[in-house]
């Protein structure tokens, strides 16, 4: 009977053995992570507003900033949602720069990326609005609201009419279908006196997110200082979950404010809540936005630039949703930038209740 029992542990450990060094493991217990290149806190402030070069101002990197400050945990957090990403992507065998996988990033104005198959199919996020308001323009009408969906729709499936790339870009393999869709889910409204609500998440204290696990967050309240909205990144707290928007930014009809009247800053805005950064990377050509098809810059640009900018020797993709182009010149995803999005809706990721709806 211990001969027996001793053979079997043999036997056992042999095939342990074995598997621990097979080649079929998955792919991401075969890859290291690398998280050499993570940041969160940029040093750069650079504005996407009016009062900026002409340029849209976007306070997400600010807000972030802070938030850093005032929550010492939100650091790993956030770390944590990278190494899932970056885990997912590398399983699927996509580049991610600086992230294991099948390769880092590239100096190349064209890197081409193909889209993942991750079997989730087409994802629908339904949104709720609250809008925030201390006269009649700023309660802006169930009309605009309708144009800012529609927007968000065709953006995000790649059916805007204005996706337009000038000739002889080399981007033309890259603007891609994210498969990703909006729903209205309902629409709050509140008068309130307050003239304009900053940028420290007061207007979301005031009248809290709707379950925020399952609904994507949209206030719609006046910010002030020229600033056009913000968003909070995937991992931080739930109590301040969503994305906030100036009225006059919101959709294509109605109360709304050119050059930044085609519903883009919610475009931009909705990047970064499903983990888009900049396409600069917020830190000049040292740092980037772990997305391969992206060309590196030194920083934003801005108005309609002529084709082609040329930065960190690379060729800008000024037309990118997540650059602060005026919202007539800029017009679509990358197929990196639809794989870092979607890899948060995965199993185990950060907004993987939003894919359960």
């Amino acid at each position: 009977m211990r001969k027996t029992l001793f053979g079997l542990l043999i036997v056992a450990g042999t095939f342990i053995g074995c598997q621990e060094n097979s080649s079929d493991l998955p792919n991401d217990q075969q890859t290291k992570i690398d998280m050499s290149n993570f940041y969160v806190h940029t040093d750069e402030y650079e504005a996407r507003g009016a009062d900026v070069k002409g340029g849209k101002e976007c306070h997400s990197m600010q807000v972030l900033n802070r938030q850093l400050k005032e929550n010492p945990g939100l650091y790993k957090k956030m770390y944590d949602v990278e190494f899932s990403t970056r885990k997912f992507l590398a399983a699927k065998g996509k580049p991610v720069k600086g992230g294991g996988g099948s390769g880092g990033g590239s100096s190349s104005d064209d890197v081409d990326v193909a889209p993942i198959n991750d079997g989730l199919g087409i994802i629908t996020i339904p949104v709720y609005f609250h809008i925030v308001y201390s006269n009649n323009n700023q309660n802006i009408t169930d009309a605009q609201i309708n144009s800012q969906m529609s927007v968000l729709n065709a953006d995000f499936r790649k059916n805007n009419s204005d996706l337009n790339l000038p000739s002889g870009s080399t981007f033309e393999n890259d603007a891609t279908d994210a498969e990703i869709e909006f729903s209205l889910a309902g629409v709050f409204r509140h008068s309130n006196s307050t003239a304009s609500w900053g940028t420290n998440n007061a207007v979301k204290s005031a009248y809290p997110p709707v379950t925020p696990s399952t609904h994507l967050n949209i206030w719609v309240a006046e910010i002030g200082g020229g600033i056009l909205g913000y968003a909070q990144f995937p991992g931080g707290n739930s109590a301040t979950d969503g994305v906030v928007i100036s009225p006059q930014y919101v959709g294509t009809t109605g109360y709304v404010s050119a050059p930044f009247n085609k519903g883009r800053t919610a475009t931009h805005e909705v990047g970064h809540y499903l983990n888009l950064r900049h396409i600069w990377g917020d830190g000049r050509c040292r740092q980037d936005d772990f997305v391969t098809d992206t060309p590196s810059s030194d920083g934003p640009n801005y108005g309609c630039p002529s084709f082609p900018t040329v930065n960190c020797k690379t060729t800008d993709m000024t037309m990118n949703y997540m650059d602060y182009t005026d919202d007539a010149c800029m017009y679509m995803f990358t197929d990196g930038q639809r794989n870092r999005m979607r890899a948060i809706f995965a199993s185990g990721g950060a907004r993987s209740s939003l894919a359960e709806n």
